[in-house]
């Protein structure tokens, strides 16, 4: 029987069969795989109050907020005592913020960039205020029907500096790939890293299938700059579904990321229409939502989330 890794060293797992039935080393197993990464979640796909998000995370045993939405607001709306006050509150309950997901950069390429820069450095101060060092961002809408090509300059140049921004205070911008905007597909994203190596990656496998990118050589091209994942998964008609239902690859993808080091993973279940999602998509189209899966409320869709996810990492 191989060994079984934690963060913390190895745990070896040999001669367990004689000390142990099957169900007793499959539940070790269960928490040695827990135990080597965080489990992050979009919990505002279960509830839109902080109390519901809190309940959801509590009970599936996840770690750290990306927070989004919470209250009525989006993230980037709240003041500086509101993400204090939603801090203490998360501690409190021992848990954290990860990462503020925030919808910086997503813009269109032609809109106001200096009012676009008042929102990230207030989106910083939320950040400091919420206890975290990641911020989630993007790369731009493009104009319908150009060529991603003739914006890239300006793309580059606003990626730098709000790069430069965050760096001066110790903060790290992700950017996640995206429908419609520069960095949807890999080779643009990677074009991004390599042009603003500042800038680390959030990895979505969902997003690019639902573009049309195969997901494993997208990942074998981008691991090198991935900060954390994004558990999502879709098929090729863009209906998102349970993770490792569709076709992005995610169980494969999941363990090689795992293997290599990485500890962070973020759960974005979208099985379920939730309050504010229509304003995360460009044309405010939920249609990929859901699908065949039906769940009787946002709760069960978060938890069947989480338990998708940890199927996947036990295999």
């Amino acid at each position: 029987m191989n060994a079984l890794f934690t963060r913390g060293g190895t745990l070896t797992a040999a001669g367990f069969g004689d000390m142990m039935d099957t169900v007793e080393y499959h539940r070790l197993k269960e928490k040695v795989y827990m135990a080597s990464y965080q489990l992050n979640a979009f919990a505002d796909e279960a509830s839109n109050a902080l109390s519901g998000q809190i309940a959801a995370m509590a009970r599936n045993g996840v770690h750290g907020l990306e927070i989004r939405n919470v209250d009525g607001k989006n993230v980037t709306e709240l003041t500086v005592d509101e993400a204090r006050a939603i801090r203490e509150r998360l501690e409190a309950a021992g848990l954290c913020v990860w990462s503020v997901g925030s919808p910086l950069g997503k813009i269109g390429i032609k809109d106001d960039f200096e009012a676009h820069m008042d929102l990230l450095h207030h989106t910083l101060a939320l950040a400091e205020a919420l206890g975290t060092k990641r911020i989630r961002m993007f790369s731009f809408y493009m104009p319908e029907g150009d060529d991603p090509a003739r914006w890239r300059e300006q793309v580059m140049l606003r990626l730098a500096r709000m790069a430069e921004a965050a760096a001066q205070r110790g903060i790290l911008l992700c950017h996640e790939n995206e429908k419609g905007i520069y960095g949807d597909i890999a080779e643009r994203c990677r074009d991004i890293h390599e042009t603003v190596p500042q800038l680390r990656g959030v990895f979505d496998p969902a997003n690019f299938v639902q573009c049309g990118q195969v997901t494993y050589p997208a990942w074998q091209m981008l691991r090198g700059y991935i900060d954390y994942m994004h558990v999502k998964d879709a098929l090729w008609d863009g209906t998102v579904v349970p993770s490792g239902e569709g076709d992005g690859d995610v169980a494969r993808i999941l363990s090689e990321y795992l293997a290599g080091g990485g500890t962070a993973l973020t759960v974005e279940p979208h099985l379920k229409v939730f309050e504010g999602l229509s304003t995360l998509e460009h044309t405010g189209d939920a249609r990929g939502v859901g699908g065949k899966y039906v769940y009787p409320d946002n709760d069960t869709a978060f938890d069947a989330a989480c338990d998708a996810l940890r199927a996947l990492v036990g295999r």
